[in-house]
């Protein structure tokens, strides 16, 4: 028969490693969120940058008075 000191140091150490796995699984999750909104933003920059570049700054000459 084991000792009850001994049975419960196994029944922490157990709960331990489960708990362990949990939170090394969360980091991974979070790891992987973390890389995808990284992608979404570098892309969200290239298009913003895209359309300031491409836009157009209008010179006064080119407006229309606003009698027209």
């Amino acid at each position: 028969m084991e000792d009850s000191g001994t049975e419960r140091i196994e029944l922490k150490i157990a709960f331990l490693e489960n708990a362990f796995q949990e939170l090394s699984d969360v980091v991974y999750r979070q790891q992987r969120e973390i890389e995808s909104l990284q992608t979404q933003l570098a892309l969200s920059q290239r298009q913003l940058e895209e359309i300031k570049a491409d836009r157009v700054v209008p010179r006064p000459e080119d407006e229309r008075p606003p009698h027209y």
